[in-house]
C-alpha cells in the first residue's frame, strides 16, 4: 500500500506518522510507500525512512496536485490547510491554500484517473467551523452547514466537492470534521481556538497562559490521540456503511473553559492554575462566540469513531504523550 499524508509537517501529520510507524498494520494492509509532503520537507521516523520520501510542497503552486495524483497512492491524507484566525486575517491567502489547493488536487485525482483505473481512498481534514449560529443545543448530523468564517466557508465548499467527486467515481472520500484539537503539544500558533490548549500546555509546563475569553464559553473537544485515530478508522473502513453523505462530525467532549480549568486544578493543582492571566481579547471572543459547542455525532459514533468523556482524560493523554507521563 502507498500512502501519503499532505500537510505530514503539522501536528496532527506528524502524530499520524508517528502511529504508522508504531504500528505498520493500522490502516489493515502492510505500508509499501509512504510519501510525506508539506510547505516544508517533512521528517520520516527511521523506522519508516527505508520506504519513505520527504517532499516540500505548496499543494496550491502550479502543477504541485499533479505531480503527486502522479504517484497514485492508493490513500490519500489531505491535512494541509492554514488555521482559523491566519485564514480570518489573510483573506486571500486562505482561499488559495484551503480551497484552490483542495480543489487541485481533487482535480489531480480525477485527470489521473482518466489515463487509466485508480480511485484512490481521500480522507481530507474538514472542522465544526462549518456550521454557523444559530445553533440548537445539540448539533446533530442533519443540521446545515452556514459557516461565519472564511476558514468555515472553505471547509464547507471543499467538503461538498468532496462529496461530488466521490459520487462521481472519481476518489473514494471521507471528510472528517475535527473537533478543537485538545492538548496541542508545541508552541502556540495563529489558530483562534489555539488558547483551549495554551491554558493547560503551558501551566503544565510551569509557565503562564493568557486566557481571552470567559471561563462560562463552551467547546468541543477532542485530543490529538483521538485525532489520529479519526483518520486512521477513516482510511481502513468500509465506506459502504458511511452512504452518500461523505462528511462526518467526529465525536468529542463539549466542556466549559471553568471546566477545563477545574481538571488542570485536580490534576496538576492550585499553582498550576495561578499560572493563567485572565486578558480579554474581543477579536477572539467575537470569532469563539460564533462557533458550535455541542453535538450529537450519533452517525460516526456509530460508524466506529471514539474520542474522550473527560477533560481529565484529555489532560492525561498529554501528560502520556508529550510529558513523559510526568508533571
Amino acid at each position: 500500500m502507498h500512502v501519503m499524508i499532505i500537510g505530514a509537517a503539522g501536528m496532527i501529520g506528524r502524530k499520524l506518522v508517528e502511529r504508522l510507524a508504531a504500528e505498520p498494520a493500522a490502516l489493515g494492509h502492510e505500508i509499501t510507500r509512504l510519501t510525506l509532503v508539506d510547505v516544508v520537507e517533512p521528517v520520516a521516523p527511521s523506522a519508516l525512512s527505508a520506504i519513505s520520501a520527504a517532499h516540500a510542497i505548496d499543494l496550491s503552486s502550479e502543477a504541485s496536485a499533479e505531480r503527486l495524483a502522479a504517484a497514485r497512492p492508493d490513500v490519500i491524507f489531505h491535512l494541509a490547510a492554514i488555521v482559523s484566525g491566519e485564514a480570518e486575517a489573510d483573506f486571500d491567502k486562505g482561499y488559495r491554500v484551503n480551497l484552490d489547493g483542495t480543489r487541485a488536487l481533487f482535480e489531480a485525482i480525477r485527470q489521473e484517473g482518466q489515463r487509466g483505473p485508480y480511485t484512490p481512498r481521500v480522507v481530507f481534514a474538514s472542522s465544526i467551523a462549518v456550521f454557523g449560529q444559530p445553533f440548537p443545543e445539540k448539533i446533530g448530523d442533519e443540521f446545515f452547514t452556514t459557516p461565519l468564517t472564511s476558514y468555515g466557508t472553505q471547509k464547507a465548499i471543499c467538503e461538498l466537492l468532496l462529496a461530488d467527486y466521490t459520487r462521481r467515481g472519481f476518489f473514494d472520500g471521507i471528510g472528517i470534521r475535527l473537533p478543537t484539537i485538545c492538548v496541542r503539544p508545541g508552541a502556540p500558533n495563529k489558530a483562534a481556538s489555539g488558547f483551549f490548549s495554551n491554558i493547560l500546555r503551558e501551566p503544565l509546563a510551569g509557565k503562564e497562559a493568557v486566557l481571552p475569553v470567559d471561563e462560562d464559553v463552551r467547546h468541543w473537544f477532542a485530543s490529538p490521540r483521538s485525532a489520529v485515530g479519526f483518520f486512521v478508522h477513516a482510511a481502513r473502513m468500509d465506506t459502504d456503511r458511511i452512504g452518500p453523505r461523505r462528511n462526518l462530525t467526529m465525536p468529542g467532549l463539549s466542556a466549559l473553559v471553568g471546566e477545563e480549568i477545574e481538571a488542570l486544578g485536580r490534576i496538576a493543582g492550585a499553582k498550576a492554575v495561578g499560572l493563567i492571566r485572565r486578558e480579554p481579547d474581543p477579536v477572539i471572543r467575537a470569532i469563539v462566540a460564533g462557533w458550535p459547542t455541542n453535538f450529537d455525532a450519533r452517525r460516526a459514533r456509530e460508524l466506529g469513531f471514539t474520542a474522550e468523556t473527560s477533560f481529565d482524560e484529555i489532560i492525561r493523554i498529554h501528560i502520556e504523550d508529550e510529558l513523559g507521563g510526568k508533571i
